[in-house]
């Protein structure tokens, strides 16, 4: 099956046509029908090439009909962007302006309506002659079909010696620092069981400091000593603005005389070993280094007198397992199945990457034999080469993907290597890149997207490095391999092409070599591709996901933006410091997409010109941001993320339009928790209030505040974030006051007392509570019956609070509890032991009397598991730092 998305590329250009035609009229004038006579072409195109590619057998000729098929989408979608943008331009301008350029512009306008109506003529004569040949004269292929299964993350199994030897040598031996290496070569496992082995029980009691620390290719000294200080103290901006020899000498003063293990994951040179030993301590403590590499040379080269651990395959039981729980989730496996399942295991010869991706393969049909067998024959047609065997199961992975989510994960190239992915923002970058198609239910263009993601985590194709509480995911992590492949593929599909060379970010902008490219992700010398911006003109996406944050010169800031990039609609520079707000971005009336760090205190009202923007993010070091913009005419906005107080316009004169489509206002001011603001994003799903709150939670500002929220039924999470420390909040509305479908609550800095917990308890859809740090302030908790039935997750900042009562029937469906900071409180309730569901507690920086009282809840917890036959399954994890307590 040929690797190309055929009809989602079409589909993207329909979806995108059709929104134009939706949301802008009065922009199209005269070429209304020559768009919507390309639009049924478009459609006719699509519904043959659905057929090609469920028919057409050859490969060849698909490979040639997509190029042709995507030389056709990009010269049509150049054609209607540039049209929106020259009509957009007309509209923005002064009357004498348009006046003086209407001769010109009205050429320019017509000139393109015409070739948007040849390139019409173009699509229905590829579509009568090629595609309609191609459809009738090849035999027929085997339609996907896909069954999702339950997400099992973070599987390891075998190596259980392997593990047991690096243990050994970890906490054992000399008490003299030493250097232990596992080498392997790609695929074989090298960070899981590194991972296995750093959060083993052992290993977590034996080391006070443990630190886990991707180096990578492009490693960052600075970022890499941020981590290790992140371990046992906050990281202030100050120690941000460190260099790297002051950040050393802050390592080696809290690592000195304390027993510590640091993991180097994915050591490639001796180079980067000799950049970082000397940074590490040797006190006579039995402290360790644990390396990965591929490389021999720099084991060797890394040790003192242990020798490197050369991990081995897997063997044929462990390999057979692994293979299972992936696929089945458990260790069993059909009966019919078994004779295909053994000739697959023996090509992937105990190399457990190559299992993982098969075994993705196999969930899509994973009962059906004949799906199984013909995974087989592929596999057996594969070569022994470990590479190209890798190489193989990936292409095999890949071309069983349904066709809307392959660009979706070949989009994952863009992010940098070992590079953490934010959910939230790979799904927003999905739908403003146009991934995305539109629900048919009710269901968010982001839940969609969820969807893809959770399709190619069941397929394996992404690590899953944490979920939120509600078991959404919350971030992940792709494997280098498979992120090669994605950057192979994204650069001859024209989806994206990576700047990583001094070279490619220094080319001249009339480079043709540049000239296809669709999105540029600048993710190293990113100072260089702003200086020379080597941009081609028909890029619609910059991103730079740099391990540094870099501030721009003042010089390049009218320059920050190629001139060429007209057609933008994706700005993800977060990594990119500005002083002021690029005047060049009101311009760019196609952006769906910002994510700026600006220093600035107002954003100007011209980014209301913006009408197809869809996520607007921005980070100020400025207190509060005042946008002086009418946000709300802009109405496919979804999403506004700002990192502090943020002031919006209520209601104008001229306007006060509803804004259906905005999901989330992250951190809005007290001032602007208006009636007339609530009352123009009813479809509000996140809500951060931040600021000086107490003024609009007293008396009749909070009767009007809760009676506006109240109105919000979509409203599930809803964020109170109180900036002023020195004030209290004296009382809490009736919990019939709160948003009906209210699921997630965050407080901060409230300073509530205790007994309004009740009120919370009785919320009736609360499902996970945050107490960030003096949420409530006094000594003591009983926590009321009745309370809390369907809460999931607890979390407890910094508090004041000595003792708390509570029992199991109190949280009859908690899971998660976690505390963080209670230096005063004097033990965990032991009836909180009783709890079924519960299954982790975590304890960060608390009394040792804390400590004590969750070992005991431990024990309890544990014998009661043990007790119940209908519990073997059920896990329980007690986590408690520092570990010395």
């Amino acid at each position: 099956m040929a690797s190309i998305p055929l009809d989602s590329t079409v589909g993207f250009l329909l979806q995108n046509l059709e929104e134009f035609i939706k949301y802008n009229a009065n922009l199209i004038g005269g070429a209304e029908d020559g768009f919507k006579s390309l639009s049924q072409e478009l459609g006719f195109l699509k519904s043959c090439l659905q057929k090609c590619m469920e028919n057409c057998s050859d490969d060849s000729i698909l490979e040639s009909l997509a190029d042709n098929v995507r030389n056709l989408v990009h010269e049509a979608e150049d054609a209607i962007e540039t049209y929106i943008v020259l009509a957009s331009k007309q509209r923005g301008r002064t009357w004498t302006k348009k006046a003086l350029n209407v001769v010109d512009h009205t050429m320019e306008i017509r000139n393109l309506a015409k070739k948007i109506k040849s390139i019409s003529s173009k699509v229905e004569e590829f579509y009568k002659n090629k595609l309609q040949f191609i459809a009738s004269q090849t035999p027929p292929r085997t339609p996907e079909r896909g069954i999702r299964k339950p997400p099992i993350d973070d599987i390891v199994v075998g190596l259980e010696d392997e593990t047991e030897k690096l243990i050994e040598l970890l906490t054992e031996g000399t008490e003299q620092l030493e250097v232990i290496s596992i080498v392997g070569m790609l695929g074989l496992g090298k960070t899981t069981i590194a991972k296995k082995v750093f959060n083993h029980p052992t290993i977590e009691y034996h080391f006070s400091i443990r630190t886990f620390v991707e180096v990578s290719q492009d490693y960052r000294k600075n970022e890499m000593f941020l981590k290790i200080l992140r371990t046992f103290t906050r990281i202030t901006d100050e120690m941000r603005s460190m260099s790297d020899d002051d950040l050393a000498i802050l390592i080696r003063q809290n690592l000195k005389k304390r027993q510590y293990l640091i993991v180097l994951d994915d050591v490639w040179t001796t180079q980067a070993w000799d950049d970082l030993k000397d940074d590490f301590p040797n006190s006579g403590v039995g402290s360790r280094i644990l390396i990965t590499t591929r490389e021999k040379p720099v084991a060797e080269y890394a040790r003192k007198k242990i020798d490197p651990h050369f991990l081995r395959f897997l063997n044929p039981e462990e390999s057979r397992e692994l293979l299972r729980r992936k696929v089945f989730g458990e260790n069993t496996c059909p009966t019919d199945l078994e004779e295909h399942e053994a000739p697959i295991l023996q090509r992937c010869g105990g190399l457990p990457l190559s299992i993982v991706v098969v075994a993705g393969v196999l969930t899509n049909n994973r009962y059906e034999v004949r799906w199984w067998k013909k995974v087989a024959e592929g596999v057996e047609n594969c070569s022994r080469t470990a590479e190209l065997q890798i190489d193989y199961v990936i292409n095999l992975s890949f071309n069983n993907l349904p066709y809307r989510v392959k660009p979706c994960f070949l989009y994952l190239g863009v992010f940098r290597e070992d590079f953490e992915i934010p959910v939230r923002t790979l799904l927003q970058l999905w739908v403003s890149e146009g991934f995305i198609p539109p629900s048919n239910g009710n269901r968010s263009l982001e839940d969609v997207a969820e969807d893809y993601l959770e399709d190619m985590v069941d397929r394996s194709l992404v690590m899953v490095l944490g979920r939120r509480s509600n078991g959404q995911l919350k971030a992940i992590r792709i494997h280098d391999t498979l992120r090669d492949f994605c950057k192979n593929h994204g650069r001859k599909e024209s989806l994206f092409r990576e700047i990583r060379t001094l070279e490619q970010a220094t080319n001249s902008s009339g480079s043709t070599s540049f000239d296809n490219d669709r999105r540029h992700c600048v993710n190293s010398y990113v100072l260089d591709y702003v200086k020379h911006q080597p941009a081609g003109k028909h890029v619609r996406s910059l991103l730079t996901f740099a391990k540094e944050e870099l501030n721009l010169p003042v010089e390049y800031h009218t320059s920050f933006i190629p001139k060429t990039c007209e057609l933008l609609r994706v700005l993800e520079v977060r990594k990119i410091r500005l002083s002021r707000f690029p005047s060049q971005v009101f311009n760019l009336y196609l952006l769906k997409y910002i994510a700026i760090t600006c220093d600035l205190k107002i954003l100007p009202k011209e980014i209301s010109n913006l009408w197809n923007l869809q996520t607007l993010i921005v980070n100020t070091s400025a207190p509060s941001l005042d946008i002086k913009a009418d946000l709300w005419k802009i109405a496919r906005l979804r999403h506004l993320d700002t990192n502090v107080s943020t002031s919006l316009l209520a209601k104008t004169k001229a306007d006060s339009s509803i804004n259906i489509n905005i999901q989330t206002i992250s951190a809005l001011s007290p001032v602007s928790c208006q009636k007339e603001v609530f009352e123009r994003a009813p479809m509000l799903k996140k809500l951060g209030i931040c600021g000086k709150l107490v003024p609009i939670m007293e008396g009749n500002a909070a009767s009007n505040l809760f009676g506006s929220l109240q109105k919000l039924e979509f409203l599930e999470n809803l964020k109170l974030l109180n900036t002023d420390t020195t004030a209290k909040l004296l009382v809490l509305p009736n919990e019939s006051n709160f948003p009906s479908n209210l699921t997630k609550l965050t407080l901060l800095n409230t300073k509530l007392d205790w007994k309004y917990m009740s009120t919370l308890g009785k919320l009736k859809k609360l499902e996970v509570l945050k107490l960030k740090e003096n949420a409530f302030e006094g000594t003591s908790w009983t926590t009321e019956n009745g309370g809390f039935q369907r809460l999931k997750v607890l979390h407890i900042g910094s508090t004041d609070l000595t003792v708390w009562k509570a029992s199991a029937s109190h949280f009859p469906k908690l899971t998660h509890l976690f505390l963080r900071h209670c230096i005063k409180l004097e033990k965990i309730p032991s009836g909180l032991a009783d709890i079924p569901t519960l299954k982790l507690m975590d304890l960060y920086c608390n009394d040792k009397s804390v400590a004590l009282s969750a070992r005991e809840l431990q024990r309890a917890k544990l014998q009661v598991l043990a007790q119940d036959k209908n519990a073997k399954d059920s896990v329980f994890k007690l986590s408690i730092y520092p570990p010395e307590l």
